[in-house]
């Protein structure tokens, strides 16, 4: 895949780049080396002055950025300036709380009483550079997830982004140089996936982090694995969204809406399928199809579009063909599912219904605004059907029977449980998934953590 900027709002190329080469490869690992010797030293607070700096940038440059990110992947323009604000937020509140969440640990004295020591504590050392491969559909908040928790402990970064979005990932570069951070602190690697493998075996590169699909992740983890170097990865999700008859209808289907059709469907957290209590099927049915059909469609660049185009034709082939198989197999189209004429990479919002097993969208995630609706008789067979998928990133479920929120959260197979609202990421909470959605968490203490020599420090008498 060329290194190019193509605006999906009308397929035009607008610009392209030269994939980097081996010795600037080479450089470009030298300097994360040797900044991490020194850089690793500079304490909590230099490294908050220099990361709430970046964050003021971002700010200040939210309307531009914006413009960026929609003109490389068509999210919705408002949204791109919100994924602006979401990554100085979550810069600040690492920045406010690193020292904290990385503060030598002494273990209590009941507990170590028969180790020999005077003194045992637990510190949290960094390891080294960290590569970061990143995917396009949250070009800046993906990123900054993993760089804001990783800088604020002392590594350094190296980003290999997603070769459709060029431009975000060189502005990230510069935004931490222009902050103040020494060079080498986060360098951005202009390469095609084919360069990562040599990279990651790469004895300088300490440890890797990968947002993406399930065979970009099975490759990262297996040449991790090879070369024993610790690895989170976030992969995809096909999340349950679970009415039940005690849910307050009118905001289910309202969240319902939003959840699935943010980023045009392109996020692994949305929810994709749609699990409702027959009690109640009919009433949320039409309230959500008719939310969905009333989705505003458009130019991404037009502050009132809701849902722009798909980032790629080749993303927009493949959610076409997942449809058109379901309706081959007897899945009733609600609204959407027809690709419209005309430049750009659009799908509209669409709603399938009478899903079984044997359809593709069953089984596989749709990454766009395409939601699946499920009939169920109760709680166990809504469980079942959440469960009957090789993902499991998080889940909603949506009910006032705290019985029913038990068993729930006891028995979904997901990295999360968002009871009567949206699954969202924040800084303050630890984000993973289970299953074939990957390992690891990313944000909150556990996310600073995964990149960290966890040192036990015993004194003698």
């Amino acid at each position: 895949m060329p290194i190019a900027t193509v605006n999906p709002a009308t397929g035009e190329t607008l610009k392209t780049y030269e994939a980097m080469g081996e010795e600037e490869i080479e450089r470009r690992l030298q300097l994360a080396e040797a900044t991490f010797r020194t850089y690793r030293t500079t304490g909590f607070d230099e490294r908050a002055r220099l990361m709430r700096s970046a964050a003021d940038l971002l700010e200040e440059d939210q309307r531009e950025i914006g413009r960026v990110v929609t003109t490389e992947m068509g999210k919705p323009i408002v949204q791109a300036r919100a994924e602006a604000a979401k990554c100085a937020k979550a810069m600040r509140w690492y920045a406010d709380h690193a020292a904290r969440l990385l503060a030598d640990e002494e273990p209590a004295e009941a507990d170590v009483h028969d180790s020999g020591a005077a003194r045992v504590l637990v510190r949290y050392r960094p390891l080294g550079p960290v590569l970061a491969v990143m995917p396009w559909n949250f070009p800046l908040w993906q990123v900054i997830r993993f760089a804001a928790p990783a800088l604020m402990a002392g590594n350094v970064g190296l980003l290999k982004h997603a070769s459709n979005v060029p431009q975000t990932a060189l502005y990230l570069e510069d935004l931490f140089h222009r902050a103040g951070f020494p060079e080498g602190c986060f360098q951005t690697l202009l390469i095609g996936s084919a360069a990562v493998d040599d990279i990651l075996r790469d004895e300088r590169v300490k440890a890797a982090t990968l947002t993406g699909s399930e065979p970009a992740g099975r490759a990262v983890a297996s040449t991790a694995g090879e070369m024993i170097k610790k690895t989170v990865l976030e992969l995809g999700g096909s999340d349950p969204f679970v009415v039940m008859p005690s849910a307050d209808l009118d905001r289910a289907a309202e969240v319902a809406v939003n959840a699935r059709a943010q980023n045009a469907g392109q996020s692994c957290i949305a929810a994709k399928r749609f699990i409702v209590h027959t009690d109640v099927y009919d009433a949320f049915a039409e309230r959500f199809t008719a939310g969905m059909k009333g989705l505003r469609v458009g130019d991404p660049m037009d502050e009132e579009t809701q849902v722009g185009p798909l980032s790629s034709e080749r993303g927009r082939d493949d959610l076409a063909e997942l449809v058109d198989d379901a309706v081959r197999g007897g899945a009733t189209v609600l609204c959407g599912g027809e690709r419209p004429d005309g430049p750009g990479w659009y799908y509209p919002p669409t709603v399938l219904a009478g899903i079984t097993r044997a359809m593709r969208v069953h089984r596989e995630e749709t990454f766009g605004p395409v939601a699946t609706l499920y009939r169920v008789d109760d709680l166990d067979e809504a469980v079942l059907i959440a469960n009957d998928t090789e993902f499991g990133l998080s889940s909603n479920v949506w009910t006032r029977d705290e019985a029913e929120v038990d068993r729930f959260v006891r028995d979904l197979e997901a990295g999360g449980v968002y009871v009567n609202g949206m699954t969202a990421s924040h800084p303050a909470l630890p984000f993973g998934g289970t299953k074939r959605s990957g390992y690891g968490r990313e944000l909150s203490g556990h996310g600073i953590r995964e990149f960290c020599n966890i040192t036990t420090v015993w004194h003698g008498a």
